[in-house]
């Protein structure tokens, strides 16, 4: 059977274990039936913008079983954001590639202050680096982090489908380029889902700490790379 992973150009540098790997036209995902939401989302930044609307047009994904899917009805009134894991304004090329980005399984429940300020500075910056002439291409893997030594607090509607989500402790997100000298560079962030008044450069952390809060293996096909993964490699934001 065609591993279909290896027909994508996103999971050119490797792809993570998940319950459902699930294949949008632009991004991938891998979705988590234990905490009904991703685990991990994985893009390459589109450059090319255009006058497409944000779609706004936040719905199911029918592709997961629905006693693990979310629907709107869970986040209505919780207090929390439906927030972008791979952000709309990454891929708004076309109307469809924009509207991708609002299926629930693309969301996770953030607080407000989060999800509208230093996320969406993290987000801005990251374009802002793709634009860089040098830079060829952008690839991003984020999701959420759970502490399993504190309290996980959940939202949800368990009258109407049964779902409850557990609200995220904190996210991660890893970024990495590849230039025009065809040298690769890597940095990765982990953020508490709360308002901060701290600079991006406060949440840059190890590689390996992401991997080891989430449970994931990232860029597993540059293990054999001369990128550090470790606490001594964390490279100044953005620097070549």
């Amino acid at each position: 059977m065609l591993d279909q992973t290896s027909l994508r150009r996103e999971t050119r540098y490797g792809v993570p274990a998940a319950d459902q790997v699930i294949f949008n036209r632009h991004y991938v995902l891998g979705y988590s039936y234990y905490f009904r939401q991703a685990k991990w989302a994985l893009e390459i930044v589109d450059p090319d913008k255009t006058d497409i609307e944000r779609a706004d047009n936040f719905r199911p994904d029918y592709r997961i079983a629905e006693m693990f899917r979310a629907d709107l009805a869970d986040y209505k009134g919780s207090g929390y954001d439906r927030g972008h894991l791979v952000a709309s304004a990454n891929q708004s090329e076309t109307a469809i590639q924009n509207s991708e980005t609002f299926l629930l399984s693309n969301m996770s429940p953030q607080a407000p202050d989060f999800n509208r300020e230093i996320w969406k500075k993290l987000e801005d910056a990251i374009r802002k680096l793709d634009s860089q002439k040098q830079v060829f291409e952008t690839y991003v893997i984020c999701g959420p982090i759970f502490y399993f030594d504190k309290e996980v607090t959940v939202i949800g509607a368990e009258d109407n489908n049964g779902v409850t989500l557990p609200i995220p402790h904190a996210y991660f997100k890893s970024v990495l380029t590849e230039n025009n000298k065809g040298a690769l560079h890597m940095w990765s962030f982990v953020m508490p889902n709360a308002d901060s008044d701290k600079s991006l450069e406060d949440f840059l952390v190890p590689t390996t700490k992401v991997e080891k809060l989430s449970g994931l293996f990232l860029w597993e096909n540059l293990v054999g790379s001369k990128i550090s993964r470790e606490k001594s490699g964390i490279r100044k934001m953005w620097a070549y």
